[in-house]
Parts: C-alpha cells; structure tokens; sequence
C-alpha cells in the first residue's frame, strides 16, 4: 500500500530515478525541469530541504511497496495560513485513483500538522486529469494562471478553503429549548 511520506535526505536516490524515469512524462503537461535539474541534483535536493526546514515549504512523497517514489506532493510558500499545492505521480502509477487520494490526504495534513486554511494549484489548460484530481478535492477555478506560473503553459488556478475549525459546540440552552429526542433501542 503507498504511503505518504515528508521528504528527508534518504529519500534522494528514488526521487532521483523517478525523476529521470519520467521525465518525458512530466514534460508533457508541466515545464522540464532542464539538464541542469539532474547534473546538480544533489546540490538542489540539499536546498530542498533546507528550504523544508524554514517551514515556508513541505515536500513529500508517495512511496510504493519498495520504496520507489510513485509520486511528489508539495506545499510550497506557506504563508498566513495559504500555501500552493503542487504534484506529479509516475506514468506508470496515473489512472489509479493515487493522485486524487493523495492530494485528499495532503489536504487533511495541511489543515491538522501545518495550520493551513487555503490552498491554490495551478493547472494547465491541458492538463485535464489534473483538474479532475482538484475538483474531486473540492478545488474550485478562480482564474486565469499566468504562463510564467506554468513554464510558458496556458492554464488556471484552483482554490480551496480548509475546514480548520470544529462547528460550535451547542449550548446545554439550546439542547434543553430543542425537543426531546426519541431514543430506539
């Protein structure tokens, strides 16, 4: 079973594969990431963590059974109770339901562990299982992406309020005003 884990210097060398193992992939719908990406990677995943560690970022991955990374699922500039969701699941892995579960759960962390209460995602126009994934997430379109925010990509930008707060409590008051409740065995 896949399990979302927050991203720590162990996890390098399968985000590494998955990366690579995907690129072509990743190109299709979102910017490439450029050779440098991957001639400097060590360097940049250090700074991915220490970015993690400021707390302005959260980044995770999904890991399959033997710990191949499945999927990247990041928080990024969490600021004031927002921050930005994006993602990427391998080719192999799309068409299961994980992106969608896992933004679900992603979601849920957001509110419980970062004390978030909105978050934005960006999509490219053509990029319509992305848009499925958001709007099952109740990620709702609030406008137009500029193409800088998708590598030179038309698309828009989803936005989701999180429940971060229980309802009130009722009062005894009100629960001794209300009419009694029939009890069934």
């Amino acid at each position: 079973m896949p399990e979302l884990q927050r991203l720590h210097a162990g996890h390098a060398p399968a985000v590494l594969a998955f990366e690579l193992a995907n690129r072509a992939w990743f190109a299709a719908s979102v910017s490439d990431r450029g050779d440098a990406f991957f001639t400097h990677f060590p360097a940049r995943f250090d700074a991915l963590l220490s970015e993690q560690e400021t707390g302005l970022c959260a980044f995770h991955v999904l890991l399959d059974e033997h710990g191949a990374v499945l999927g990247r699922f990041n928080l990024v500039d969490l600021v004031d109770g927002t921050a930005e969701l994006g993602y990427r699941v391998a080719e192999h892995a799309t068409g299961h339901g994980l992106a969608t579960t896992t933004v679900r759960e992603l979601c849920r962390l957001a509110t419980t562990r970062y004390a978030l209460h909105t978050l934005r995602a960006a999509t490219a126009h053509t990029n319509l299982a992305s848009q499925k994934v958001l709007t099952k997430n109740g990620f709702i379109e609030v406008g137009p992406a500029d193409p800088g925010d998708l590598g030179g990509k038309e698309g828009v930008w989803y936005e989701r309020e999180l429940r971060t707060t229980r309802p009130p409590a009722r009062s005894p008051a009100a629960d001794a005003s209300a009419p009694a409740r029939r009890r069934t065995p």
